[in-house]
């Protein structure tokens, strides 16, 4: 459950992050957490994902009050990651504050699911986007779309996407 969207953050980003912006991040988590956010949305995915809710997690061992929610598209989508990234998973997800379980199992558009319940409970969204298509594109459009605040770490970039249209505007 997330007790309040307009004081969580979420995070999306490339599979292929591979600890670029480590300092960066930790300083943008830092830095929302004095600005009042306290709970932090994490799709558990390699890469970016979990590079984020590692970085929340070594906040939360500093300041009081952070919370970790690993938001999963489907139970077992760790077995598809590399020995490596399956344990990182294991011990991320041992310390998160809450699990949303998104699907009992894979199914076509899951990952879709898990980005739009990511947009739909938090006011930011921290990314790791290079302008190339896919769920991050997808995500960053979608939470544009909605008003949130859109932090794109990556050293390179590009003019952030137009927003997906809504039904109302």
């Amino acid at each position: 459950m997330i007790a309040d969207p307009l004081t969580s953050v979420a995070f999306s980003g490339h599979r292929t992050y591979c600890g670029d912006a480590a300092e960066a991040l930790r300083r943008t988590v830092g830095e929302l957490y004095a600005r009042g956010f306290r709970t932090f949305l994490s799709g558990m995915a390699v890469g970016f994902d979990l590079a984020a809710a590692e970085a929340v997690l070594e906040l939360r061992e500093r300041v009081p009050g952070v919370r970790l929610v690993a938001a999963i598209p489907f139970r077992g989508q760790e077995s598809r990651f590399s020995p490596a990234d399956r344990e990182r998973f294991r011990r991320v997800l041992a310390a998160a504050d809450s699990v949303e379980m998104l699907a009992p199992a894979y199914h076509r558009g899951c990952y879709a699911v898990r980005n739009d319940f990511l947009v739909d409970n938090a006011r930011v969204l921290v990314a790791w986007y290079d302008g190339s298509p896919g769920g991050t594109r997808y995500t960053v459009r979608r939470a544009l779309g909605r008003g949130l605040e859109v932090l794109d770490l990556h050293p390179a970039a590009p003019a952030l996407p137009a927003p997906e249209p809504t039904l109302f505007g």
